[in-house]
Formats: structure tokens, C-alpha cells, sequence
């Protein structure tokens, strides 16, 4: 699976709680703060809650090969099962992720008939998803009780369109500073990835940011806004304006396309 191990997060876990209060915790500061017991127990997970190669993203893969298949009438079904252990809250929880993603762009998540390829959303330990469609049955995590917030739900579901964190983007030197030496020995969760990032602006509103405390060593922040250090980054709401615009493109949505 993974080369990378997160070993120190039970560490970080501690000192996201205590450098950041949960009602400012935005979707990844909530969902590294779930994911501390499996991370800790050597759980393969890139960057706190990406699951499959090191390597892989929608962007960079070959033609369509993990984009989620566009259909004739223009829309992208992404068929999905969930299980039955959910009650109706956290079902709703779960299905106001999709409904923040599906309302303004041409994806659409359907409940699976008899398709090949399909989201298998499930209460396993953490809240975690694989990157891009991998093809079969395709797990994604979010656990109940922990994972129940609609804004962490698009974020997994965001992963499972094919979309890396906002802070891995290739040009991100230019918008925030990453403070290595705040950063525990993981740093591998900083990495960047070589794309065309679509050809939009960053986005420090991105429901896919890191928190400015993410994988902290010592309590102090990791990673600082540029020019403006005081810039909020991340939030816990669902999908920015700029997170849907960027499905929209990315998905070829035409007249979803413009926000």
C-alpha cells in the first residue's frame, strides 16, 4: 500500500486539541483528531486520510483513468451504498456532503443499482477515502460516532473524485509559508503535487485544507498565509465556491462551470 507511516500522531492529535478548540477545528483538524487510534496503530494513510499509492492523483493519472465516467446526458453518476448501521441522522449527514456537491455541479451521487464501480460508504474506524475512482467496490470511511459532520463527509468525497489537499498544490509556496521544523518527522504530508491546479486560484477557504496546527511537532503552527498571516484557512462548512468550481472543470460540467 503505503511507504509512509504516520507514527507520531498520537503526539499531534494531543496538540490539536490543545492549540485548537473544537468549535474552531475546521474538516482536517476533526478528521486527524478522529484518526489518532488507527494512525497510531501504523493504519496506512497518506497526509491523515488518504488511502492507496503515494504517487496517484486524479489530475496526473493517464486520460480518464480515475475520473468517476461522464455519462451521455452529460452528468456523472457516481453510484454509491451505504451501510445500514448509519440511523437516519447520520444518513442525512452523509447525503448533505453529496447534496453540497452534487447541487451545484454535474456530478451526481445515486444510490447503486446493478454498476460495477461504486462508492461503499461504511462506519470503520476514521474518517479516510481512496483517491480518485480505483474501480469495484470502493471504500469510503466515516465513522460513527466522529466522522458526523457533512463538511468532513465532502471532504472524503471530494478525495473520492480525485482531489488532494488544497496545501499540495504546486504553486502553494506562493500563498503559504510550511513551517518545517514545527513539523513532526512525517513530513511527507507536506508534499506537493506537479499539476496545472486547473487553473485556479487558491483557495485558503478550501474545505480539502490542512488546519494551521496540522501535524504540529510542538504546538506551534505549520503552516502561516501569505501575505496576510492572520488569512483563516480551512473551514468545517462543505465545498467552497472555488472547491465546486474546480469539480466543475475538472469534470467538464459546461454550464455548471461558472460561479
Amino acid at each position: 500500500l503505503l511507504q509512509y507511516i504516520d507514527v507520531n500522531i498520537p503526539f499531534l492529535i494531543s496538540l490539536t486539541e490543545h492549540y485548537v478548540k473544537p468549535e474552531d477545528m475546521n474538516a482536517m483538524d476533526r478528521i486527524l483528531r478522529v484518526n489518532q487510534r488507527m494512525l497510531s496503530r501504523g493504519f496506512p494513510l497518506r497526509e491523515g486520510d488518504i488511502l492507496g499509492s503515494g504517487s496517484r492523483s486524479v489530475i496526473t493519472c493517464l486520460g480518464d483513468s480515475c475520473r468517476w465516467p461522464r455519462s451521455v446526458d452529460g452528468f456523472v453518476y457516481v453510484p454509491y451504498i451505504i451501510s445500514p448501521i448509519y440511523d437516519d441522522m447520520d444518513r442525512i449527514t452523509v447525503e448533505t456532503g453529496m447534496l453540497d456537491i452534487s447541487s451545484a455541479t454535474c456530478v451526481k451521487f445515486v444510490p447503486r443499482t446493478h454498476e460495477a464501480n461504486f462508492l461503499n460508504i461504511q462506519s470503520r474506524t476514521g474518517c479516510w477515502s481512496y483517491l480518485g475512482m480505483i474501480g469495484g467496490s470502493q471504500t469510503v470511511s466515516l465513522q460513527s460516532p466522529g466522522c458526523m459532520w457533512s463538511g468532513v463527509a465532502a471532504h472524503e468525497l471530494m478525495h473520492a473524485l480525485g482531489f488532494v489537499h488544497e496545501q499540495s498544490r504546486s504553486d502553494r509556496d506562493h500563498h503559504v509559508s510550511i513551517l518545517w521544523e514545527n513539523i513532526i518527522e512525517s513530513k511527507h504530508n507536506f508534499k506537493k503535487y506537479e499539476t496545472n491546479n486547473l487553473n485556479t486560484a487558491y483557495d485558503y477557504s478550501s474545505v480539502m485544507h490542512y488546519g494551521r496546527y496540522a501535524f504540529s511537532e510542538d504546538g506551534g503552527p505549520t503552516i502561516i498565509p501569505k501575505p496576510d498571516p492572520y488569512t483563516p484557512i480551512g473551514q468545517r462548512d462543505g465545498p467552497s465556491l472555488t472547491d465546486i468550481h474546480k469539480i466543475n472543470i475538472l469534470y467538464n460540467c459546461g454550464r455548471y462551470s461558472s460561479y
